[in-house]
């Protein structure tokens, strides 16, 4: 706009332009044409895929690491395993496991988030763009582009891995897999009106005579550490 003033005979500051802009609630040019990050997670959620390593350390101290993979739209988690030792050969392996869950799954995913760990080899993210997955890296230390991702790490060391003692490798994957079983079933997510990746919310009840007659059961897992609660049948 300040470009073309001139060619009618209007002369007038830059700033001047700016204010006009800004009063009329108009965003610079360069900024109405490129898309924001929150805007891409917003319109992709659906097609959206977000991966990440947590580390723990057992009773003996050796460290294990553990990948995990969680759906934006669903909130649903994948273990795809622990090692103590990430290698290529094993990081490459989890993807092609990943490929083969999503396809029973049915996720038509096209994006994976990932940071730059240099855990992930090139062949990661082959095996993903051959199952049609294109990868999206993260900014340098910008774990916010994550925030989904990070964000189950965090409920992962609080729920679980902080208040459990660890003996080793076979038996850190059992409390993985129960606390996946528990997440992507039971637990609800704010962040989805209280639903659950894969367990739909039964119908409101509306009579007040019913919910006073409730019995309610709960369910142990991992020896108290995570409850579920149900209607009785």
């Amino acid at each position: 706009m300040h470009g073309e003033l001139p060619v009618l005979g209007v002369k007038v500051a830059a700033s001047r332009v700016w204010e006009i802009l800004q009063d009329a609630g108009i965003d610079p040019a360069p900024d109405r044409a490129a898309g924001t990050w929150a805007g891409f997670l917003r319109s992709q959620a659906d097609a959206l895929l977000a991966c990440d390593f947590l580390e723990t350390v057992t009773l003996t101290g050796a460290r294990l690491y553990v990948l995990a993979v969680i759906e934006h739209r669903t909130r649903r988690i994948h273990i795809l395993g622990t090692t103590a030792h990430p290698t290529a050969a094993w990081v490459t392996q989890a993807a092609r496991n990943l490929v083969i869950d999503l396809e029973d799954a049915r996720c038509r995913a096209r994006w994976l988030i990932r940071d730059r760990d240099g855990k992930y080899p090139e062949l990661f993210d082959t095996v993903l763009a051959d199952a049609s997955i294109k990868v999206v890296l993260t900014g340098v230390r910008m774990p916010r582009m994550n925030a989904i991702m990070e964000r189950w790490v965090l409920t992962c060391r609080r729920e679980l891995l902080d208040r459990t003692l660890i003996w080793n490798q076979h038996h850190l994957l059992h409390a993985l897999r129960e606390f996946e079983a528990f997440y992507n079933e039971h637990r609800p997510h704010q962040g989805m009106a209280n639903a659950r990746p894969c367990t739909l919310l039964p119908p409101p009840i509306t009579d007040p005579d019913q919910i006073a007659r409730l019995d309610v059961r709960r369910r142990q897992r991992l020896g108290g550490i995570l409850n579920e609660y149900e209607n009785a049948a």
